[in-house]
């Protein structure tokens, strides 16, 4: 299995229909239980731990998907309420690297549950023409709300399975 990408990368290219963004809204809504599962009776030590060789440690893996999802979260707004606006990427390498990064994971579970509630709510409530609007990403172009919902769907599945794999590796 490869440790990088253990569910491989995000691919899609069929239609993008309400049956399918529907299901990645579910995934989006079911992540913070299954990462709070995912990380239940782990220690500092198991949470300090990288998921492979180079990568982050379990505790980073947490607080990167509540920065990454907050991201998220606002880009999706933004697409809905201006015309294809472009967004502003961040650096999450660096970002993973900051003080809040080695909080508890509570501190990050916790925004998860209360983000992916709004978020989820927002995405339950877009229309046909909602799913077509786009925002301009610097370094990948222009992404349609639709498009966007399954990548975040995949992105989560993506740090859950590298959490999951981790604690299969090391019988946790």
């Amino acid at each position: 299995m490869d440790q990088k990408y253990p569910i491989g990368t995000f691919q899609f290219d069929d239609e993008i229909t309400n049956k399918v963004t529907s299901a990645w809204i579910n995934e989006i809504e079911d992540l913070p239980g299954l990462l709070r599962e995912a990380v239940k009776d782990l220690d500092n030590e198991q949470l300090d731990t990288a998921y492979r060789s180079g990568g982050w440690t379990v505790r980073q893996v947490i607080h990167h998907l509540a920065d990454s999802h907050m991201n998220a979260y606002i880009r999706f707004k933004l697409a809905l309420t201006e015309e294809s606006p472009t967004i502003k990427p961040y650096d999450e390498k660096k970002w993973a690297e900051l003080s809040d990064s080695k909080l508890p994971v509570d501190t990050s579970l916790l925004l998860l549950e209360s983000l992916h509630k709004r978020w989820t709510n927002v995405l339950r409530g877009l229309t046909p023409a909602d799913m077509e609007k786009t925002f301009i990403h610097p370094e990948s172009g222009e992404v349609s709300i639709g498009r966007n919902i399954g990548i975040y769907a995949w992105h989560g599945k993506h740090h859950l399975a590298h959490i999951t794999s981790l604690r299969n590796r090391k019988g946790w």
